[in-house]
C-alpha cells in the first residue's frame, strides 16, 4: 500500500484556481483506486469541497522568514520552555519510558508539542480530507502532496481518521501535527488500547518519536546544530528556523 500511495500510476490535471475543482475529483478517484484506495476512502474524497482557507494559509506564509530571534519570540519559546519543563517534571515516567523505547529525550518532544499545538490546546480548525484534496488539486505543490492525500483516504479505509477529522490547514493531525503520510507510516499505538489515534497524546508523542528515531535519531547523542541528531529534526520541519527552535527550545527543557 505504501509503495502505490507514492507512485501513483496515473495523473490528474491539477489547477491554481478552485473552478475546476468538482471537475477533478473524478479523475483523483481513478487515480486513488488504482492506488488501492478502497470505497471509504474514494467515497471521503468524493464528498470533499476546495478549501480557501487552505489556500490562503499556503500563500500567506510568513513566520518561516523571520530571524530566528523573531521567530521564538512570535512562537512564544519562553512559555513553551516553562510548560515544558513542568509537563516534564509532572509525568517524568511517561517521557523516561519513550526514551527508553525510542532514544529521543524528552525536551526534544516537549518542544515539537509545545510549538506544534501549544501542547495540544490547539489541534486545528480544518476539515483534514478537505485540505489535503485542495493541496493535491492545487498546481503549487501537487507532487508532494498527492501521496498525502492517497495516505489520508487510506487511513479513512483503516477506520483512523473519518470524513469528518479536523486538522490544521495543510491537513496536519493530532496533537504533533503528522501529515498523513507520516500517520500512516510512523503512527504507533502508545497506550495500547488497539487504535492509532493522533489526537491522543500518548499515541501521539510515540509516534513522534517514532519518526524521528525511524529518520535516523542516535540515542544518546547530541542534537544541536552540528551534533549528529540535529538533521534528524530537519527531517521534521524543512524550515531552518523551526529546526533550530526545537533544539534550543528542547536543550532549555531537558535542563
Amino acid at each position: 500500500m505504501l509503495l502505490a500511495l507514492s507512485a501513483p500510476a496515473l495523473a490528474a490535471f491539477c489547477s491554481d484556481t478552485g473552478g475546476r475543482y468538482e471537475e477533478w475529483k473524478p479523475q483523483m478517484a481513478e487515480e486513488a483506486r488504482a492506488a488501492g484506495i478502497g470505497p471509504a476512502g474514494i467515497k471521503a474524497l468524493m464528498g470533499t469541497s476546495y478549501s480557501k482557507a487552505t489556500i490562503s494559509a499556503d500563500r500567506n506564509q510568513k513566520s518561516f522568514k523571520y530571524t530566528l530571534d523573531k521567530f521564538l519570540q512570535v512562537r512564544g519559546a519562553d512559555t513553551i520552555v516553562k510548560q515544558g519543563r513542568a509537563r516534564k517534571a509532572k509525568n517524568a515516567g511517561f517521557y523516561q519510558a519513550i526514551e527508553q523505547q525510542y532514544g529521543v529525550p524528552a525536551g526534544v518532544l516537549l518542544a515539537i508539542h509545545g510549538m506544534e499545538t501549544a501542547f495540544g490546546n490547539y489541534m486545528g480548525d480544518t476539515n483534514v480530507v478537505s485540505a489535503i484534496a485542495t493541496l493535491s488539486y492545487d498546481c503549487r505543490r501537487s507532487e508532494f502532496f498527492t501521496p498525502h492525500m492517497l495516505a489520508a483516504l487510506a487511513l479513512i479505509d483503516r477506520g483512523s481518521i473519518s470524513t469528518q477529522s479536523i486538522g490544521a490547514k495543510h491537513g496536519e493531525l493530532g496533537h504533533t501535527q503528522f501529515l498523513p503520510g507520516n500517520a500512516l507510516r510512523y503512527g504507533v499505538d502508545g497506550n495500547g488500547d488497539g487504535r492509532i489515534d493522533l489526537n491522543n497524546m500518548t499515541d501521539a508523542l510515540a509516534s513522534t518519536a517514532n519518526f524521528l528515531r525511524q529518520k535516523g535519531w542516535q540515542p544518546g547523542l547530541g542534537y544541536q546544530e552540528g551534533e549528529p541528531n540535529f538533521a534528524v529534526i530537519k527531517e521534521w520541519n524543512a524550515a531552518t528556523v523551526y529546526q533550530q527552535a526545537i533544539a534550543l527550545m528542547g536543550r532549555r527543557i531537558d535542563g
